[in-house]
């Protein structure tokens, strides 16, 4: 909630508070933020508050937003003048909210500047996600696309590098060869992994190195681990030193 009212992207028609909430430091803030934004503040009752809420658990705030915006494909592909090389995530799958919420909250992070999510067979931008992504969604660019396999093959003809995260990579993660060239890593489910096509359209498959007994890992945590690898890939080329 106080990420969306920081952040100024979209419009919020009001908060909605839960009568008699106990003190608390972060809700003085989201009041102060929306004064200061002329946003409306109404205080109603726990169980309407619950009705308006679309996630299990409110948390005895509720604002009523604009959508996000739909950023396209040309945009997030191209880069902003002057900016960084893009550095792209995509999923391909990916049906958890709770995991897609953990992945944007890392790309966030780590400064991806895109995100690419399919129409089909993948969670969208929900109530759970967005609490999940703890602000992240408020600040990550994001493109919704028809097809993966045809956004990757519109990603390789603007010369961006697709790499996919897969168990089965011909090569360990740390062997990217990504530096400061633009890039796309995407993401399969947890346990089918990347899709036929997809995986065909990407121009690398990397693996993670797995050196216990488990065969595999969360894919949030694996997305954690493939972004960083970027970002330090980055940062050696660039004389920033490692993450």
């Amino acid at each position: 909630m106080r990420e969306l009212l920081l952040a100024g992207t979209r419009k919020v028609k009001e908060v909605l508070l839960a009568e008699q909430m106990d003190p608390a430091e972060i809700l003085d803030d989201i009041i102060d933020l929306a004064h200061d934004l002329k946003v409306p503040v109404r205080e109603i009752s726990k169980r309407r508050l619950d009705a308006e809420s679309r996630t299990e658990a409110s948390q005895g705030v509720v604002a009523h937003a604009a959508p996000l915006r739909d950023h396209g494909l040309d945009d997030l592909a191209t880069g902003a003048p002057g900016g960084p090389a893009p550095f792209l995530v995509a999923v391909d799958g990916v049906t958890d909210p709770g995991n897609l919420g953990a992945i944007i909250r890392t790309a966030e992070c780590a400064g991806v500047t895109g995100l690419l999510l399919p129409r089909h067979r993948a969670v969208h931008i929900t109530p759970t996600v967005t609490k999940a992504a703890a602000g992240a969604v408020e600040h990550v660019p994001m493109a919704l696309v028809g097809g993966l396999p045809t956004a990757i093959a519109d990603l390789n003809a603007r010369g961006v590098w697709v790499v996919g995260l897969d168990a089965g990579g011909d090569r360990s993660l740390h062997q990217m060869g990504v530096a400061d060239q633009p890039v796309c890593l995407v993401l399969g489910a947890e346990g089918e992994g990347l899709s036929r096509l997809v995986r065909q359209r990407c121009d690398e498959i990397v693996g993670i190195p797995l050196l216990g007994s488990l065969s595999s890992l969360n894919v949030a945590t694996a997305a954690a681990l493939a972004i960083y690898e970027v970002v330090r890939s980055r940062a050696d080329v660039s004389g920033r030193g490692g993450v």
